[in-house]
């Protein structure tokens, strides 16, 4: 079943100064599509205190909602879907946790896990990482504009036509020539979050993106 997989990926994350309702209210207000709850400070309580009322947000606006990690919470709210952060992660018992109505993304830095996640029920997989972030501290060899061509270029010549959502410390600057690899997106977080303007930073994204 082929799932919608939108070109920005917009995430939320820990932050002091604005909760993760007020992050989706922003994003949805400049036309989200795709919303992807990342927390990883809260107990399963103060998360479902907060993914409900997005979930409701997200709901009104038409916005995909997605969770990274917590497959438990999945089924405990209106998410469409969960991203998998652990490269190493067996996909194929996620998918059959999750069920196969729900859209289910994964991580990979290397063509061979990328293979793999494709193989085991990926429905589109975050690449990276492109540069430095601080968001996801690895110690993962940056990608640059080249990995990206280097991986669709290696998709294509297998025959696979898959999503690849690009990762990792994108600025705006970057998404042109991203984009230009064959990719099917990027995902943003600290660009738009820690922005000075939220909601311009967002919508300078979108207007990229869309």
């Amino acid at each position: 079943m082929k799932k919608f997989v939108d070109t920005f990926h917009y995430l939320t994350q820990d932050l002091p100064h604005i909760s993760h309702i007020a992050q989706v209210e922003i994003a949805c207000s400049q036309g989200a599509k795709w919303v992807q709850y990342r927390c990883l400070s809260k107990s399963d309580e103060e998360m479902l205190a907060e993914i409900h009322p997005i979930a409701s947000i997200c709901d009104d606006w038409g916005t995909t909602l997605i969770v990274t990690n917590h497959i438990h919470l999945v089924h405990q709210a209106d998410i469409q879907g969960v991203h998998i952060e652990d490269m190493d992660a067996d996909i194929s018992l996620v998918r059959a946790q999750i069920g196969d109505d729900k859209t289910l993304g994964a991580s990979a830095n290397d063509l061979a896990t990328i293979l793999k996640h494709i193989q085991n029920g990926a429905d589109y997989i975050g690449c990276g990482p492109f540069g430095h972030t601080k968001t996801k501290p690895n110690n993962c060899q940056h990608w640059g504009i080249q990995g990206y061509a280097e991986a669709v270029a290696a998709l294509k010549q297998a025959g696979i036509d898959f999503p690849l959502i690009a990762a990792g410390g994108v600025g705006l600057n970057d998404v042109a020539d991203l984009l230009k690899t064959g990719i099917k997106g990027v995902a943003v977080s600290a660009a738009v979050n820690k922005a000075a303007h939220q909601a311009e930073a967002f919508k300078q994204f979108y207007n990229l993106l869309h």
